[in-house]
């Protein structure tokens, strides 16, 4: 996932990259061609606030970040394609951000409708969320934010909602948990939508339609809830002595649902009466109606059947608000069978059984009354079957400079019209003065935004919105395939040969917004042929990404006061014994924890000093080594030690082949025949082997780097141990030779430099060891010559004993090879009469033998 050029690599940066290059640096040896390509997400709020706050044009200081960031990707070792390098900001990139913006556009998929926006009331401007304090407060101005409706753009991927759910099944090798984080985002219901007839003064004002997910408990309902934008909700139908209660009420639940985190939404039971009562569809009872503020508008009808027997939020908001009794309350499903239990819940919110108060439909279990019940509301014209989703169209709009322009003209006599494709890229001008107060800086560029309409030729104006920057995001790595590309976006048939992406590799933070849109966007661009070719079609719907590799956060130690609880600089803590450390003014021993990096924490980490002080090499291992790719790092650098003890004494083993040149295996072809190896030669190849099927899994589909390292540091390990064992003609065996250069190779793509040094030392000046090929693990040195097995007396483990692996599928040479041994003449024959064995039990292939006696 490209980065945002914020100036300065992260270590969260550090560790994405290595993971990327890694791979890519590994399949590039494996014979496949690779691209690894990097660009910028470079449009966004922070730009524009540097030019408000140091008075530097966005582009000038984004421009200055990129090249700061190249540079330290340089050091980190990143072998980046640089020729398909994209930045959003650049005019030929969102040239084509427009272009698909317009083919959105032309199938009814990109629209205009009045939203909600945060208005911060001082500066006259709209507020991002993250620009809105918890509070309600606006982050610059410290004014409390308003919410006003105002003109905004929407892409429809609600149209999408189904396949974008139903195809994450195809996505085998995605993580389970972000694609459980998209199926709740999405949020498919299933169920009925009844009609109810709301009156007021005797009189039928309006067809309230409710989706209900449990259509067998609609004779439970005893009162129905709105959300608080309900159309109901207004002056036009609430009674005139209950306008003040009721719309001031709907305000306070909005803000409180603009203030609140999505986890929090609906769990207050603040509501009131409306005044305004439905007649119940099948009963004719008149129902209260209720403002709630558990109904949110964004998810189905914005109305919902208030059943409190059968719905624990139901029962809550009943009982806050006085609907009803406790001995009032309308049970319409019971259990299939009755238990009692101690602590038996007042709520039933099971399938179940209806009872007599479920009128005709009384006896039947739920699922029949469920398919009866909306059967007849559909033949008596107030029901239907319904599904609903959470996801809600994608508000794209942005009152801001910095971004995408969007391509379209409003002209007082033809309506919005699209920016004919000759005519884009619509540029972003220059001559723009930053105040953070006021409407959108376009808006203020007359001779930008006064111009001629495309049909009529009349006057007209530009829209002075900008794109979110997810749009930029959705489709840049379509992009990377076809980054020179002045005709189309991306060419149809490189597309159709290139696509899937094969690996994709970013944070969980963007499972649900970026990871979502861009499947939106793809399957979009499918379904419009943009993927097509001669060929046909790419398999999958168009899903973008094959592979999905999620890292976890990097978290920084964190130092505080023990008395004050605030946060400590390093500099002042004493880190002359690391073990130990202690504040420089008290001498008390500091708070230690692992936190996200942060400024306001003293805990963040600049890569550049890492990599001066230990080495780019040893910085990507020790980062791939502290923990699995998807769980957290908690970074120290105090056991980076340890990975440079490792490769010194890689370095020495290779230094140690190279003095007898004369032995080196520059060739190999085949496999090794064991049968010609002494006992030393046979422990090494099969080591290597064994080493080499393990950590080419993780380079292709694992991706367990932390045990890919441990692996080679043991195969290290024995490399140098067998030294020892060979004797004075250790140099001359070239099973040795050839796992020394093979562990190289292995080694290569996590530490490139380190890799190509020792590869020249072995081999000469010019030979890269990114141009020699994978070695292929030997499957017969995995066969072992020995098996240990177990033997236990009645259960119970006594002794093992190694058997060969030519006997090892013969019961009756084990059992002979067994009580033929030391442990067996004690525990079968000395301290047990192995005439009285009743039965011999052989498993696990033989590796555990159980010889059980009478008692």
């Amino acid at each position: 996932m490209f980065p945002y050029p914020s100036g300065n690599l992260h270590m969260g940066h550090v560790r994405v990259y290595t993971i990327s290059d890694t791979i890519a640096r590994y399949k590039r040896m494996r014979g496949y061609d690779v691209i690894h390509p990097m660009g910028w997400d470079a449009f966004g709020l922070p730009a524009e606030n540097a030019a408000i706050e140091r008075g530097i044009p966005p582009a000038e200081w984004t421009k200055k970040n990129i090249q700061s960031m190249k540079e330290q990707m340089k050091r980190l070792l990143v072998d980046f394609d640089w020729d398909r390098e994209i930045t959003t900001c650049d005019s030929d990139y969102y040239k084509w951000t427009q272009y698909l913006f317009l083919r959105f556009y032309k199938v009814g998929l990109a629209y205009q409708k009045e939203a909600f926006v945060n208005w911060d009331p001082v500066d006259q401007t709209v507020l991002a969320n993250e620009q809105v304090s918890p509070e309600g407060l606006s982050w610059r101005s410290g004014a409390k934010v308003e919410r006003r409706k105002l003109k905004q753009w929407f892409f429809r991927i609600t149209k999408y909602a189904e396949p974008l759910l139903k195809d994450l099944d195809l996505l085998k090798n995605w993580p389970d948990r972000v694609k459980q984080m998209q199926a709740n985002w999405i949020g498919k219901s299933e169920g009925a939508e009844f009609e109810f007839l709301v009156s007021s003064h005797q009189k039928n004002i309006f067809n309230l339609k409710v989706f209900t997910s449990r259509p067998d408990t609609i004779y439970g309902v005893q009162y129905l809830a709105l959300s608080a934008d309900h159309p109901l909700i207004s002056e036009h139908y609430i009674p005139k002595e209950l306008h003040s209660t009721v719309l001031t009420l709907a305000e306070k639940i909005k803000q409180e649902q603009q203030s609140v985190s999505d986890s929090n939404v609906g769990k207050t039971k603040l509501g009131t009466y409306t005044g305004l009562c439905a007649t119940h569809p099948f009963t004719n009872e008149q129902i209260p109606i209720y403002l709630s503020s558990y109904v949110v508008s964004d998810y189905g009808t914005g109305a919902l059947m208030g059943v409190p027997a059968h719905d624990e939020r139901d029962f809550d908001f009943a009982k806050w608000n006085g609907i009803v009794n406790e001995n009032e309350i309308k049970k319409v499903v019971s259990p299939v069978v009755k238990v009692v239990t101690e602590n038996e819940s007042k709520v039933f919110t099971e399938l179940g059984v209806l009872t007599d108060s479920s009128g005709p439909y009384a006896g039947m279990k739920s699922e029949d009354a469920m398919k009866a019940i909306v059967s007849d509301a559909e033949k008596r014209g107030f029901g239907r079957w319904s599904v609903q989703y959470r996801l809600r169209d994608w508000l794209l709009s942005r009152q801001r400079y910095w971004g995408t322009p969007i391509p379209i003209i409003h002209c007082p006599n033809c309506g919005a019209v699209p920016v004919p494709e000759k005519d884009l890229p619509v540029l972003l001008p220059t001559d723009v003065r930053f105040t953070g107060r006021g409407s959108s800086p376009l808006s203020q560029i007359n001779h930008w935004v006064e111009c001629k309409c495309p049909e009529c030729h009349g006057p007209a104006k530009r829209d002075v919105d900008t794109m979110d920057t997810f749009v930029d995001s959705s489709w840049y790595f379509l992009r990377y395939i076809d980054a020179k590309n002045n005709s189309l976006p991306f060419a149809p048939e490189l597309a159709a040969k290139l696509l899937p992406v094969d690996v994709y590799i970013g944070g969980v933070e963007h499972a649900v917004m970026h990871l979502l849109y861009a499947r939106y966007f793809a399957k979009f661009l499918y379904d419009c042929g943009m993927y097509r070719s001669d060929k046909g079609t790419l398999p999958g719907n168009g899903e973008p990404f094959k592979v999905l590799i999620t890292q976890g956060m990097v978290h920084g130690r964190t130092f505080k006061d023990p008395q004050t609880l605030q946060y400590l600089k390093r500099e002042e803590i004493d880190l002359s014994d690391p073990s130990s450390p202690r504040i420089l003014v008290t001498s008390a021993q500091p708070l230690i924890t692992y936190e996200k990096m942060s400024k306001s924490k003293y805990n963040g980490i600049n890569p550049n000093e890492i990599i001066s002080k230990h080495g780019a090499d040893s910085t990507r291992l020790h980062i791939l080594y502290k923990a699995p790719v998807s769980e957290i790092i908690e970074w120290e650098d105090i056991s980076i030690v340890g990975i440079q003890r490792w490769l010194n004494r890689v370095w020495r083993t290779v230094c140690s082949v190279v003095e007898s040149n004369d032995t080196i295996v520059k060739e190999f072809e085949g496999k090794w025949d064991m049968e010609k190896m002494n006992i030393e030669e046979r422990n090494i190849y099969r080591a290597l082997n064994a080493t080499l099927k393990e950590v080419t899994t993780s380079y292709d589909a694992t991706y367990s780097f932390n045990t890919t390292i441990s692996d080679l540091i043991k195969l290290t390990n024995q490399l140098v141990s067998t030294k020892v064992a060979l004797g004075t003609d250790r140099r001359l065996s070239p099973v040795y030779h050839y796992a020394v250069r093979t562990l190289v190779k292995m080694i290569s793509p996590m530490a490139p430099s380190f890799g190509e040094e020792c590869w020249e030392k072995l081999n000469g000046a010019g030979n890269s060891v990114f141009d020699e090929t994978w070695d292929e693990f030997d499957e017969n040195a995995l066969a072992v010559d020995e098996v240990v097995c177990s033997v236990q007396v009645n259960g119970k483990t006594r002794f093992t004993v190694k058997i060969p692996s030519s006997a090892i599928s013969s019961p009756a040479t084990i059992e002979s090879i067994i009580q033929s041994s030391p442990g067996g003449k004690l525990y079968l024959y000395e301290k047990n009469d192995i005439s009285k064995v009743t039965r011999i039990i052989h498993v696990r292939g033989g590796k555990t033998v159980n010889y059980v006696f009478k008692k």
